[in-house]
């Protein structure tokens, strides 16, 4: 089977499509977490950010910062949140990257974006590992 977003990309399916250029697409999420949830893709087939040549997530983001301004100022939304998703283990469940700019209109929104603290790290030892 063929990648859905692919498909979207290459107008072989039907989208909400809101932006559009050589290299990029942008269509509105079938599942709208709240009003203007966008997904922007790469038109080419790229499985996530970690996998992406940086000339084509240079302009990816670039359409994604200038969508979510767009769409916080149309909606009228308070703020957005801009994410990605990179393998399954962390909720990527489309293997094609895709930004999600999901604006926010309150805290009691439909979107929940929790940060737990783990066990303590030895902040020193990871740093070192890191450079």
């Amino acid at each position: 089977m063929s990648c859905i977003f692919c498909s979207i990309a290459n107008h072989e399916m039907n989208s909400s499509l809101i932006y559009e250029d050589d290299t990029v697409a942008a269509f509105l999420d079938l599942s709208q977490v709240t009003k203007g949830h966008t997904l922007v893709v790469p038109k080419k087939h790229v499985e996530n950010v970690l996998e992406c040549d940086p000339e084509t997530l240079a302009h990816l983001i670039q359409v994604t910062q200038m969508l979510a301004q767009r769409i916080v100022e149309r909606c009228e939304a308070k703020g957005v949140n801009i994410l990605t998703n990179c393998n399954s283990v962390a909720g990527q469940s489309v293997m094609h990257l895709h930004f999600h700019i999901i604006p926010r209109y309150s805290e009691s929104d439909a979107i929940e974006i929790k940060f737990n603290e783990s066990e303590k790290q030895n902040l020193e030892e990871l740093c070192n590992l890191l450079k």
